[in-house]
């Protein structure tokens, strides 16, 4: 079992920086890989990155390459997502979610077991 409880989320202008972070708790020597997706209002979610379970290999969404960096701190149990440049389209509820089947880096959302409530971010332009 592992719990996953996201913050950090806000409102911003265009341009401007955020940057959300999860925080996981499960059995110690768990290894799952960790995922962030986001749900803007009337539409499905969507992949945006995700990080593997020991923080060495990443992968992103096209639409944010180059703007967001996923980082993943063991020791303290975090996942960190800083969002730069964001723009009016990053607005949407950004959850994060974890994999068990850590042995592969998967960007599709049926995956991952365990979510967490979610963290808004409003981007105003």
């Amino acid at each position: 079992q592992v719990q996953l409880v996201e913050s950090g989320g806000g409102l911003v202008q265009t341009g401007g920086s955020l940057r959300l972070t999860c925080a996981f708790s499960g059995r110690t020597g768990d290894r799952f890989n960790i995922a962030w997706f986001r749900q803007a209002p009337g539409m499905e979610r969507k992949f945006v990155s995700v990080v593997d379970w020991r923080g060495d290999v990443t992968d992103y969404a096209d639409s944010v390459k180059g703007r967001f960096a996923i980082a993943r701190d063991n020791m303290k149990r975090l996942v960190h997502l800083q969002m730069n440049s964001l723009k009016p389209e990053d607005t949407a509820v950004y959850y994060c979610a974890a994999d068990a089947n850590w042995n592969v880096l998967s960007t599709i959302e049926p995956d991952y077991e365990y979510w967490g409530q979610g963290t808004p971010v409003t981007v105003s332009s």
